[in-house]
Order: C-alpha cells, then sequence, then structure tokens
C-alpha cells in the first residue's frame, strides 16, 4: 500500500445509530474507490469490517472495524463503530483516533438515541463532522423532513451541500448545490451521468443553495458583505470558505444516497477529501514527565503512538492497533512502552482492512497501523522511543452498568477460565472483572446485557471455555435485633488428655459497626490467655448466618465468664466451646437479614420521567430528590435495595428507548421485609441441598 503524509490522510469515523447502515456505506465507499471489487452485503455475511462471528450472526458491529482506501490522491481510513449502546466502549476507541466523522442518519427512521449520543461525543471532542443521509431508497424516506429535524436538533450549522432527486423508488440521483448540477447513477451506482437541473427542482436548489452560501459567508466579513451586495462570489472561495467552516465547527454539511444501491457514494468521497481535517492536527494532550508538550504530526518527530484497540486474533495471537502521532514506526524495531516503562519488539508491521492484515514496513505520523504479538503493551498505552517517553493520553471508557456471575461447567473449564477473562478484558476495557470475597463468584461487568453476553460469546469459542452465567448473589448479611445471653460448655475426655472449655458469652446489636469483641471476666474463672481464643471461635461463627449462611455483622459480643481446667483446657477446646455459644446465642437474640441499598442517580429525557418514576416504585425505591438538567433531562436520586435493579440497564433501555442513563453506588443496610426474606432463605436452602 502507498505511504501517505500527514495531510494526504483522513482518519474518519462512521456513527450513527445502530442499523443506519454504517457497515454498507463502508462498504460503498471501499466498492467505489475500487479497493474491492464486489460489494458485500451485510445480510449474507460478506461486509468487508463486519468479519467476527457474532458480528455475521447478528447482523449488527459489536467491535470498530476499520477500513483504509485511496480517493484522489488521499488516504482515507475508515473507523467503522458499532451503534449500538453496549458497545460505547468500543465508539469511544474510535472518537480517540478519528480526526473527522460521518454521523448517518436513517432516511426512513429519522434521528434516534444513537444519533443523538454520537453528536454529543463528537461535541465533546470537537471532532468536524459530515451529515449523510442514507436509504433514500426505502418506504418513507424523507430527506427534508429529517435535514430539518436535524437543525432543530442539532442547530442550525446543519447545512445541506446536495438534494436528493426523488426519493423512495424514484430516487435517481442528486444536486450538488455549490456546482449546481444534477448527478444521476446508473446501474450498480458506478455509471454517473452530469445533466443540468431538472425544472421542478430549480426553485428548491436555489432556495437551499441561498441558506448554505449564507452559513459560509457568515463566518467571514468580507465574504458576507459581497453576499449583501448580491456580488457574485467564486465556486472556488465558497469550497475554501466551507472546508474553514467545517473544520471549526461552525458547518456541517449534509450530502445523502443509499448505501446498499451504491448511489451518492462518490459526492460523500470528495466531501471527505475536500471538507474534513487532515491527520496532521496536534496530539491531544502529552506530557513528558509530567509536564506538558508540543507535538505534531511530523513523521521526522519523535515517536509517539496510541494502542487504542486489541484484537486477539485466533492466528497471529494479540493484534494492537495503534494509531502514530508523531514520529515514524518501522517494522523490526525496538520501542519504549513509556506508559510501562518497558522495552517492546516491533514484528512485521501491517495495515488493517476488516480481517486481512497489508504488511508495510513504515507507519507514518498521522497514520493508523497494527502490530501483533506485544508482551506487555494494552489498550490505551502509548508507544515512543527510550529517552523521551511521551505519554499521550488514553481513551476514557465509560462506567459498567451490569454485572453477571459466571460460572464453570466442568473442573477442566474452571481451569482456562481465569486466563481467557483476562485475554477478554486485555481487548475490551469497557468490561471489568471482579471476585466476590464472600460467595467466591467471578463478576463480569459491561455496559449491558448485550454486551456481556456477546464477550462470553467470544471466549467460549476462542479459548473453547464453557460457562453459565447468572445474576451475582447479592451480598445480604445477617445480624441479631436483641440483647442476650448464651452459654457453652466444651467437655471431651479420650484415652489421655481431654479438653474442656466453658464460656459465658453476651450479644447485643451494635448501630454502626461490623463487629465488637470484648470481655468482663472477674476472678480469672478464664485465663487471660484464652480470650484470643474465645474471639478466634466467635469471628468464624460470624461467617455464616443461621438464617441463609450470609456472614454476621452490627453486634458486640462480651466474654462475661466461664471456667476452665487445669489440665485438660487448651486454646482449641474455648475456641470450639465460643463457636457453639454464639451459634446457640444468635438464634436467642432474634436473628434478622439485612440487605444492600444503593444510592442511584437515574438520567432521563423529561418526558420519560413518569415511567422511570413508577418503575423505581416498584422496585421499592425511596426516591429523594429531582434536578432538572441540561437539554430537558432530569435527575431523579433514589435509594434502592441492590436485589431490586440487578438488571436495571435493561430496564432502563427499554423504558427509555436508550435515553436514560444511571449510576449506582452503595449506601447501606436496612432490615429485608419479612416476605422476601422468606424467599431468599428458600433460595440459600435450595443452593445448599443443590450443593450437597
Amino acid at each position: 500500500m502507498k505511504q501517505y503524509s500527514a495531510d494526504r490522510i483522513r482518519n474518519v469515523g462512521l456513527f450513527s445509530h445502530g442499523g443506519a447502515g454504517k457497515t454498507s456505506l463502508a462498504e460503498a465507499l471501499l466498492y467505489d474507490s475500487e479497493t474491492v471489487n464486489r460489494l458485500g452485503k451485510v445480510e449474507d455475511g460478506t461486509t468487508v469490517t463486519d468479519f467476527d462471528p457474532d458480528e455475521i450472526k447478528r447482523r449488527i458491529s459489536v467491535s470498530t472495524a476499520l477500513a483504509p482506501l485511496s480517493w484522489k490522491d488521499t488516504k482515507i481510513n475508515l473507523i467503522d463503530a458499532p451503534g449500538y449502546a453496549d458497545f460505547l466502549g468500543e465508539v469511544n476507541s474510535a472518537l480517540r483516533v478519528s480526526d473527522g466523522a460521518i454521523v448517518l442518519i436513517d432516511a426512513s427512521a429519522g434521528i434516534e438515541v444513537g444519533t443523538e449520543q454520537a453528536w454529543r461525543l463528537l461535541d465533546d471532542r470537537a471532532i468536524p463532522r459530515l451529515v449523510f443521509i442514507n436509504k433514500m431508497d426505502r418506504e418513507n424516506a424523507n430527506f427534508f423532513r429529517f435535514l430539518e429535524s436535524a437543525r432543530s436538533a442539532f442547530g442550525t450549522a446543519v447545512s445541506a451541500i446536495e438534494i436528493p432527486i426523488g426519493s423512495e423508488k424514484e430516487f435517481a440521483g442528486t444536486i450538488d448545490l455549490l456546482s449546481e448540477t444534477a448527478t444521476y447513477y446508473t446501474g450498480d451506482g458506478h455509471g454517473i451521468e452530469e445533466k443540468p437541473i431538472p425544472d421542478d427542482l430549480k426553485e428548491m436548489a436555489a432556495e437551499y443553495r441561498r441558506q448554505l452560501v449564507e452559513a459560509i459567508a457568515e463566518q467571514d466579513e468580507e465574504m458576507m458583505m459581497r453576499y449583501l451586495e448580491d456580488e457574485p462570489i467564486a465556486n472556488e472561495e465558497l469550497v475554501a470558505g466551507l472546508k474553514q467552516c467545517v473544520e471549526q465547527g461552525l458547518v456541517v454539511p449534509v450530502l445523502c444516497g443509499a448505501a446498499t444501491l451504491n448511489r451518492g457514494i462518490q459526492p460523500l468521497l470528495d466531501a471527505i477529501v475536500a471538507y474534513l481535517p487532515p491527520a496532521s492536527k496536534a496530539a491531544e494532550h502529552p506530557t513528558l514527565n509530567g509536564e506538558a508538550v508540543e507535538l505534531s504530526a511530523n513523521p521526522d518527530g519523535p515517536l509517539a503512538a496510541i494502542a487504542f484497540k486489541t484484537l486477539a486474533d485466533a492466528h497471529v495471537g494479540r493484534v494492537t492497533y495503534l494509531r502514530v502521532c508523531s514520529g515514524t514506526m518501522k517494522t523490526n524495531s525496538h520501542v519504549m512502552n513509556s506508559s510501562r516503562g518497558e522495552t517492546e519488539r516491533l514484528g512485521q508491521l501491517f495495515f488493517v482492512r476488516g480481517k486481512d492484515h497489508i504488511n508495510t514496513d513504515v507507519i507514518v505520523a498521522g497514520d493508523i497501523g497494527a502490530v501483533s504479538k506485544l508482551a506487555s503493551t494494552v489498550t490505551g498505552d502509548t508507544l515512543g522511543t527510550e529517552g523521551s517517553p511521551i505519554l499521550l493520553e488514553p481513551t476514557r471508557y465509560p462506567k459498567t452498568s451490569y454485572s453477571a456471575s459466571v460460572n464453570p461447567k466442568t473442573k477442566a473449564d474452571l481451569d482456562k477460565l481465569g486466563t481467557a477473562l483476562q485475554r477478554l478484558a486485555d481487548e475490551d476495557p469497557a468490561l471489568q472483572l471482579s471476585r466476590d470475597a464472600i460467595s467466591g463468584e467471578t463478576i463480569v461487568s459491561g455496559l449491558g446485557e448485550r454486551h456481556v453476553q456477546i464477550a462470553i460469546d467470544r471466549m467460549s469459542r476462542r479459548f473453547n471455555v464453557n460457562v453459565e452465567l447468572g445474576l451475582p448473589r447479592v451480598a445480604y448479611r445477617e445480624t441479631i435485633s436483641t440483647k442476650t445471653t448464651s452459654e457453652y460448655k466444651h467437655k471431651k475426655q479420650t484415652g489421655g488428655a481431654g479438653q474442656y472449655g466453658h464460656v459465658l458469652l453476651e450479644l447485643e446489636p451494635l448501630a454502626d459497626g461490623e463487629f465488637e469483641f470484648g470481655e468482663r471476666v472477674f476472678g480469672g474463672s478464664v485465663p487471660r490467655n484464652f480470650y484470643p481464643a474465645v474471639e478466634k471461635g466467635v469471628r468464624e461463627g460470624l461467617e455464616a448466618g443461621p438464617l441463609a449462611g450470609y456472614p454476621v455483622v452490627n453486634l458486640r459480643v462480651t466474654l462475661t465468664d466461664g471456667s476452665y481446667h487445669s489440665v485438660d483446657s487448651n486454646e482449641m477446646a474455648f475456641k470450639i466451646a465460643s463457636k457453639e455459644a454464639f451459634r446457640k446465642g444468635i438464634m436467642l437474640a432474634k436473628p434478622i437479614l439485612l440487605e444492600p441499598v444503593l444510592t442511584i442517580e437515574v438520567t432521563v429525557p423529561d418526558n420519560y420521567t413518569g415511567d422511570v418514576m413508577s418503575d423505581l416504585n416498584t422496585k421499592r425505591a425511596h426516591v429523594s430528590g429531582m434536578t432538572p438538567g441540561p437539554n430537558a433531562s432530569t435527575t431523579i436520586e433514589a435509594q434502592v435495595p441492590a436485589a431490586e435493579v440487578q438488571r436495571y440497564a435493561t430496564d432502563l433501555r427499554s423504558i427509555t428507548q436508550g435515553r436514560g442513563s444511571f449510576m449506582t453506588e452503595f449506601s447501606h443496610y436496612q432490615p429485608v421485609p419479612p416476605h422476601i426474606a422468606e424467599q431468599v432463605m428458600a433460595a440459600a436452602k435450595q443452593a445448599e441441598l443443590a450443593h450437597h
């Protein structure tokens, strides 16, 4: 593949709601640039950027894919990001390395949740963008309606630079508003005919052209004066003005087409080259030894490359995708992992197109490529040169909102599970692994049920580990509700020395505090050297309460009396005696079950507030406040039992059509209502029976 300098490279992310046609658009762009010789279809699983078995099976993108192509002596690195909220981590990876973006809108469905979400994320990073209204051939396709709704949703910077000729089955071509020419598509879209604008569309085209010229002229005083005085402005000036406006985010050009019919694709390729910024912009927030430094996309500058994605490839091992921000990376060289202070040896570098690897000797500043089998580098790390450990800002990943327990099916699966899960987490930093210290369960947390499910499917397929997913055990606790005393004498006479230990314990509830142990023994009835053994016995009893086997908390135990035998008493005897006395005492002290309560903050558009509130009420939540937020949203604060919101990521998504988000943190424990406590205790009994 030919090498291009940064000013001839465009790194362009494709973003939209799921199903708007990003993968089909990437396919059409590759086909029209003659990078591939046939148009693959998502339905047939033959597209370049959806090559993962999960993507082919589900017909959706689940991970970010790369597809470089050449057009008009410019290299365009297409970065196809997933559209579903569960894969927001992948979207963030794509955003981290995109200099420009194409936001797709489905001409038959309009602006959907994912479109709004993508727009907000692009705004946060100030990434210049184009809008492509896709699926113009579909029933109910309406370019003008969705152009207006895009303007009302995203502001008047959104301006058409072309309009369609016909729609639905009659979609035949497009009118370029700047050059004032009509383009008709024939056959497979490769055939193009330029004609004058049809008479019935002249007036409309003139009106939209006027809006566009006004939007461009507004940003330049001299041009604005000429526009107001009706002086002619040359097309070259308008194109140059538009390029500046797009780079500064002052105008967002809108184009249209039908990716699966390959119509409207070449004007989009032209617009990418003409209006989206080159890859020569400075890197974001680079630091050297903690100090901010300037870094430009200079191939002769110090090496700085960000690892923005890791992929476990069955054939070549771990593949690391890199964006080189400065310097030049060379095959078979040594680099420094600045994030970890370790040296890495680079093998064969390559460019990635879907699942294909195209070998290269160098990757220059501004370009995106990959390398396999790095020893210590993970997603987010910076690679640089020794002696100049520049650090680039890593990708920020969203907080997890859904957790599942992973239970291996056999002993062999258990042995392989740890390594396989770690490989998954290396590949997808939006997944979090943890282990519940009390239940011993392995917990995988992600951005939604589908995110976790697909990750586990992938693990089973790649590493041959069979597991069952369940909901994590809720961390219930047990405690006592009244004060009591309890006594136990442990006496055992065998052939030689016997065992003797006798204790009296006082148990009382403790409002704030896990557990306290004390003694109030008079007259030496229990020698001081046995106190630690008594405490040890009680602590063992705390591990599993009598109701459902959960840890016992919030109580004080005091040793008040007992007796000993000068020969037969030993530490073991007192430990056994205190454990049994504790068990007896806890049953006398009216034990109760406690459940963890979370503080939850749910942010939703105002029109969903009522539905979310009534759903929270069915989950035993106590709403403590509501705060109005930006963009007609409200944040609801509530306290809710953890057991009620284990699937809340899924529930909230269906109530708000994916527009809601939430955060939780642990608040406190509270007694479980009796009818629910009975269910928990019955489930614990059943689990114990199954275990035995």
